[in-house]
């Protein structure tokens, strides 16, 4: 609980599905808006990194192809519209898209932009070109893209491999800018050059990161903001306070917790508060590379010893989400529902039976009370990550395994774990797009940087294609129900819980809508303004 802050404010706590109040005041030009930020972010560069660290103080300075409208909370297909491109098409077997590109759009450093820019951000994203991306975590999401090709300056086609009805999907999150040709990666992580409504000032380690308006940006009228300031301050209680007082116009994306949501009613009662489900889900990872991890068994047993309903009432208040790796209705579009998310194995709410059975699996691999496993659970040094993992080892004694808490920073934990130096892990998992394509490609497939279990299955890898060519909605989450099923059925990185926090600000800022089912695609922030 929060120590009580005296403030002068009055009236109702509000909650609302969208910002509607205000939008029909007219809007005022200037200001900064100050947020404050969880800890430093691990770089500059959207394409390189896997956090809402980077993606959402960096996503102002980009434009992509294509994006999901900002004032609309559900992420989806027909919620896509023009920005970079100003149309696109299909051809007929959808396997080529082409997109028709804006003329006179200038980088922040006044070159312009052109389709070559298109061109050598998707051959970076394949490794396709000398300049190199540190990391690349989304690169399994172009699998089955061949290539790009400019086909005149303002236009580009994208050549895929096979059908691909969901592609245009991954364009559109916040997580698919484009980057220019003539500035290199490295610069990119420090200092990024986009041509979108904010240009980078400065980053200074655990204290802030500046960004100032774009005055030539090439939305006439946009932005309103004069400047956007992130104060790094890694106490959630002390950040959240310091909202609370009213040193800062908003809170990080999703940053306050259940619990926390009551205290900042209670302080702040004029604030906006909007609490959604994130498509971001707490869970379990597993080296299946290093002893005694390497044995399915002991894999199974762990995930047998725990608890979901204790996670949910625990940290969620009882609203957070049992699911699988998908988010389900009504938030989501493609999770399994509840009747049959009930018959995959794991997932039996008798928690008593499924540790007896995990306690068996352990005596036969040569454990019990005399002779307990240790290793330690690593995670990353947040209070959303740290919460969890306390209870995932509270857990994990009633199956005769010791564990200790190791914690990493933020700047270092999706580096560790990518390149595969830990044992076991409670991890978060954000999905860019809510589209299976995304999901499966990213976090399951065979390879890919983001699969950071080492979980391989070629016969699954057939139903991924198979559900990516499916153009039937209902035919298509049927298939994607069944590969869910085996993913939580094998362990690959078995799901606790999907999340949900809260992303308040204060009433004068307007014009600012979070979204439902993706916390990556909502900070374009162009079109929100200050009333004060």
């Amino acid at each position: 609980m929060l120590r009580k802050i005296s403030v002068c404010a009055a009236g109702a706590v509000l909650f609302a599905v969208s910002l509607g109040a205000g939008a029909a005041l007219a809007q005022k030009s200037g200001g900064t808006l100050k947020v404050y930020h969880r800890g430093t972010p691990p770089s500059g560069s959207i394409h390189e990194e896997a956090t809402n660290s980077t993606l959402s103080p960096y996503m102002p300075i980009f434009n992509n192809l294509v994006m999901y409208d900002q004032s609309k909370p559900t992420n989806s297909i027909d919620t896509i519209v023009p920005d970079l491109a100003s149309k696109w098409s299909w051809n007929k077997d959808k396997s080529k898209l082409t997109f028709n590109l804006r003329s006179g759009v200038k980088w922040h450093d006044g070159k312009p932009f052109s389709a070559k820019d298109v061109v050598c951000t998707w051959d970076m994203l394949q490794g396709k070109r000398k300049a190199k991306f540190r990391k690349n975590p989304r690169k399994s999401w172009y699998k089955n893209l061949d290539k790009v090709t400019a086909d005149s300056d303002t236009q580009v086609t994208f050549h895929l491999k096979r059908k691909q009805p969901a592609f245009i999907a991954l364009l559109a999150s916040g997580y698919s800018p484009v980057y220019p040709c003539h500035v290199p990666p490295k610069k990119m992580r420090t200092h990024p050059i986009g041509t979108g409504p904010f240009k980078f000032v400065q980053l200074k380690q655990n204290e802030f990161v500046k960004f100032k308006k774009n005055d030539k940006y090439w939305k006439k009228g946009l932005p309103h903001l004069d400047a956007i300031e992130w104060t790094i301050i890694k106490s959630r209680s002390t950040r959240v306070l310091a909202f609370i007082a009213g040193k800062f116009d908003m809170t990080f994306n999703v940053d306050v917790s259940i619990p926390l949501l009551k205290d900042v009613k209670e302080q702040a009662p004029k604030a906006i508060c909007q609490l959604r489900t994130t498509n971001v889900t707490t869970n379990l990872i597993v080296n299946q590379d290093k002893p005694p991890f390497n044995d399915p068994d002991i894999r199974r047993a762990m995930v047998l010893s725990i608890d979901r309903d204790a996670f949910i009432k625990i940290l969620g208040h009882g609203q957070t989400i049992k699911s699988g790796a998908l988010l389900p209705p009504p938030s989501g579009v493609w999770g399994m529902p509840p009747e049959f998310l009930k018959t995959v194995a794991g997932y039996n709410p008798d928690v008593n039976a499924n540790r007896e059975k995990a306690r068996a699996i352990m005596k036969k691999k040569g454990y019990s009370d005399k002779n307990r496993l240790k290793f330690k659970v690593a995670t990353r040094n947040i209070a959303i990550y740290r919460d969890p993992a306390v209870i995932l080892i509270d857990h994990l004694k009633s199956i005769y395994v010791d564990a200790e808490l190791e914690t990493v920073e933020t700047s270092n934990w999706h580096a560790k774990v990518a390149r595969k130096d830990y044992s076991v892990g409670l991890n978060l998992t954000g999905i860019g797009v809510d589209d299976p394509d995304a999901m499966f490609y990213e976090n399951y497939a065979c390879g890919s940087q983001r699969n950071y279990t080492g979980y391989c299955n070629a016969d699954l890898e057939k139903l991924f294609e198979k559900q990516s060519m499916t153009e039937d909605v209902a035919a298509r989450k049927k298939i994607v129900w069944e590969i869910d099923k085996k993913l939580q059925e094998d362990a690959a990185r078995p799901i606790i819980f999907n999340n949900k926090g809260a992303t308040c600000w204060h009433p004068h800022v307007k014009n600012f809508t979070t979204m439902t089912n993706s916390v990556y695609n909502g900070w374009r922030l162009e079109s929100v303004w200050l009333d004060k």
